[in-house]
């Protein structure tokens, strides 16, 4: 430190670098990261001089990027660089070390870096009684702080500072250990009065070891209350083992959570079992400690044991006339289910201990099958809840954890008859078609438990581990397809089909239903909105194809919500005006027109015949094409045909080749030539016997070059012994064909048996032929009679083309 009060002043010029968010005093030595280009060259320079000295001075605004000559104070430190090194991000790392103070007077350059003419601004230390009492009093703060701070270096630094005779070289160095912001550091910088720099050192020295003080007596509190809680901990504990010794435990009073939940477990009628259960973990858990983690555990475990509803439940309204009513308010038609649950409340009303039945409802998506277990709560007044098992992969699911793992909870079913709160309610299990397997388990062999009335009175969860009567339950069951769920489960439910409505029933559920419910749900209920007659058999012909009534809904949906907008952009004040949707404007609310009227293909070319199919949508029209491939002599099957329909067209094939003379063809036709069956819709798999007859009528309409009956659909097994055995689904099959204008229709004469299923309307708009055999499907499904004759000469190959048919989508 310069403390010459006559020395001449000199003025020089040096590079410059601002400085941020710090400040550099005389005699200290401080490393900094110089990362700004200008910065970075001011650096170079200093380093190209043989004093290796620039002048560092703080910005005033830190967030100032590139500062001019304006933006920087006028009192800087000039330092010299003791070390440089660069980053691995290309930046500079350097030791710079304060010299003296200087006074900003002229700007000479800013590029490449700044350059400014500068004077040195020395301080003037004279001996004086105030200043060595100030320097006196400032050793003697620092002296204090090792006991207070346990950084490393501090005793060394207090060591160095007491052995410092330079009272403002004490004072600078201290600065690094003060937590003061940019503007105080800067005027002490610029402080010229010694005694004003000690004193405004010793200020913020004393704030600092005063909130030093405070932070030790904070922390040695803390320590001994944590002291203080364990010491109570293990007192308590052994408090616990002495009352215990001495069998006092028991007639201690409790009190807080654990003393409700032994007043709640002694006013619960619970049933033995379960109360002995529940009365050993509440004395495992008043032995516990709030800290412990079993604590919570348990508790959590003796609240669901409080809540479940063991002898609780719900009186069924047994009143079968009310029952029928608000069932056949909710749903139209489905007669069957309906008078399956009139007979089981029939049952209950004459043997109240009689068993709830297991139905599953299985049908195509939109046709009810969940609206339908919600109405059956309703009309028993009992409580519902619906688990959807779709998707479901982990055994854990339904059984829940056991208590031995973290985070264990109980099964959603468990969970379903704790938020029911009766033991009775109705359970809906959506979806049991789609339950998955993997290696965490079997969902549906857990079911197989649940949904048996011989074991499911002693159901135990996994978590719960106790016995739980689930024979009072109702379970409702949906799928869209059998053949997923395995044939043990399927043994153990009744099943009840749900088919796909006709054009008649879909009208009549919207009219009654869909409709009302949308425009209450648009808030169009009191708005001047009309149809005409004829917009929804439109809608349901021209924007749906479907079994349910699940895109119907939306497109009622999309138009009540078109109206709303309309009338919601009427200006305020005025009175929306009356809308009267016409059909031919239909197109203007609902957009274009997705499907072409239903009809089926106006010609069939020979070779092509139509079968009826059944999938998990409803029922469907697909065509069978075939051709002779000259020189061939294997069958080729395409359309992505499954297993079963590729045997159904060998079975065929093989009929056809047996008794070729019969049909009057010569065997050599089957040797020289190949034949290829396609089934258009090739993106989509399709397998199922159905087929059979289809193949065999297009086979033989090749073969005999005659085509088969544009207006006839068919469906039905075959044997190679040439029978036609029954098939399923056939009120799915026949509302296709009637959805597509098919009238008449070839069935197995097996299946003569299921007709009543099918609603009257279609039967009566249909012509039905029951055949047994190939030969009377042939007969009954080509434009001409079989040739009998076994001289005919081979059949050439027809040309046979293979337009895309126009038939719904079959899985």
């Amino acid at each position: 430190m310069d403390t010459s009060t006559n020395e001449t002043e000199l003025i020089v010029s040096l590079p410059l670098v601002p400085v941020k968010r710090t400040v550099l005093f005389p005699d200290t030595l401080v490393p900094f990261t110089i990362g700004r280009t200008r910065s970075m060259a001011a650096v170079e320079a200093a380093m190209n001089t043989e004093e290796k000295a620039l002048l560092m001075v703080t910005q005033r605004d830190s967030a100032k990027e590139e500062p001019g000559f304006d933006d920087l104070f006028l009192i800087g430190t000039k330092a010299v660089l003791k070390q440089m090194g660069k980053t691995s991000e290309g930046h500079l790392q350097v030791l710079a070390q304060g010299i003296e103070r200087m006074v900003l007077l002229k700007l000479e350059q800013t590029e490449p870096h700044m350059m400014v003419r500068a004077r040195r601004l020395p301080i003037t230390i004279e001996s004086d009684p105030e200043l060595e009492a100030l320097h006196r009093e400032l050793l003697n703060l620092v002296g204090q702080l090792p006991e207070l701070l346990t950084t490393q270096g501090v005793t060394e630094l207090v060591t160095v500072l007491q052995a410092e005779k330079d009272p403002l070289l004490v004072a600078y160095r201290l600065v690094s250990l003060l937590n003061l912001n940019v503007d105080r550091l800067q005027s002490l910088l610029e402080q010229s009065d010694p005694k004003e720099v000690l004193r405004k050192v010793y200020a913020a020295l004393s704030q600092e070891l005063h909130i030093l003080k405070l932070r030790h007596e904070i922390a040695s509190q803390a320590q001994a209350e944590i002291g203080k809680s364990q010491r109570e901990y293990f007192l308590r504990q052994q408090l616990k083992e002495i009352q215990q010794e001495l069998g006092e435990l028991e007639t201690e009073a409790l009190d807080g959570d654990v003393g409700e939940l032994k007043t709640r477990l002694e006013e619960a009628d619970l049933p033995e079992i379960v109360l002995k259960e529940a009365t050993r973990e509440l004395k495992r858990l008043i032995k516990l400690p709030p800290a412990s983690p079993d604590h919570q555990v348990i508790r959590s475990y003796l609240e669901l044991v409080l809540e479940l509803p063991w002898n609780t439940v719900t009186e069924d309204h047994l009143d079968l006339t009310h029952v029928r009513s608000v069932l056949d308010e909710d749903h139209y038609g489905i007669q069957d289910v309906k008078e399956r649950i009139l007979e089981h409340l029939a049952v209950l009303k004459l043997n109240p201990a009689a068993k709830s039945p297991i139905l599953c409802l299985v049908g195509p998506p939109g046709v009810g099958k969940t609206s339908l277990g919600q109405s059956i709560a309703r009309a028993l007044e009992r409580k519902f809840e619906r688990l959807s098992l779709g998707g479901l992969h982990d055994e854990a699911e339904l059984r829940g954890h056991r208590r031995t793992y973290v985070g264990a909870m109980p099964g959603r079913l468990i969970q379903a008859l704790r938020r029911a709160g009766a033991k009775n309610p109705i359970l809906m299990l959506d979806e049991v078609d789609k339950v998955g397997q993997d290696f965490r388990g079997d969902p549906a062999s857990a079911l197989l438990e649940i949904l048996d009335p011989e074991q499911n009175h002693t159901f135990r969860d996994n978590y719960l581990d106790l016995p739980f009567d689930l024979s009072k339950v109702m379970f409702i069951t949906t799928a869209n397809s059998l053949e997923n769920i395995s044939r043990p489960l399927m043994d153990r439910m009744e099943i009840i089909r749900l088919a796909g409505y006709s054009h008649q029933e879909k009208l009549e559920i919207a009219n009654r239903y869909l409709w009302p419910r949308r425009l209450k749900d648009a808030g169009l209920d009191d708005k001047p909105l009309t149809l005409e007659e004829d917009i929804i058999p439109h809608i349901i012909k021209r924007y749906t194809r479907e079994a349910g009534v699940r895109q119907l809904e939306q497109m009622l949906g999309k138009l009540t919500r078109k109206v709303a907008l309309r009338l919601a952009d009427t200006p305020p004040g005025e009175t929306a005006p009356a809308l009267t949707i016409q059909q031919t404007e239909l197109s203007d609310w609902l957009g274009i027109e997705k499907y072409m009227p239903e009809e089926a293909r106006k010609t069939l070319p020979i070779g092509v015949a139509t079968g009826l199919a059944w999938t998990e949508a409803g029922g469907d029209v697909l065509y069978v094409e075939s051709t002779l491939l000259p020189g061939g002599s294997d069958l080729t099957i395409t359309g992505q045909l499954g297993e079963v329909m590729q045997e159904s067209a060998q079975a065929a094939r093989s009929f056809l080749w047996a008794r070729a003379e019969s049909f009057g063809l010569d065997v050599a036709i089957f040797k020289r030539n190949g034949m290829h069956i396609h089934v258009p819709e090739g993106a989509i798999p399709k397998d199922g016997p159905s087929a059979g007859v289809t193949m065999a009528t297009a086979m033989a309409s090749l073969l005999l070059r005659i085509p088969a009956r544009k207006d006839t659909a068919m469906t039905g097994e075959i044997s190679l012994s040439g029978l036609v055995l029954p098939v399923g689904g056939i009120k799915e099959k026949l509302l296709a064909a009637h959805r597509l204008g098919l009238r008449r229709i070839m069935l197995p004469k097996a299946n003569e048996k299921d007709l009543p299923d099918v609603p009257e309307a279609v039967r009566n708009e249909l012509t039905l032929i029951f055949v047994e055999t190939i030969e009377e499907a042939l007969e009954a499904g080509l434009t001409q009679p079989i040739p009998t004759n076994s001289g005919n000469k081979p059949v050439q190959p027809a040309s046979t083309p293979s337009p895309q048919p126009n038939n719904p989508v079959m899985h």
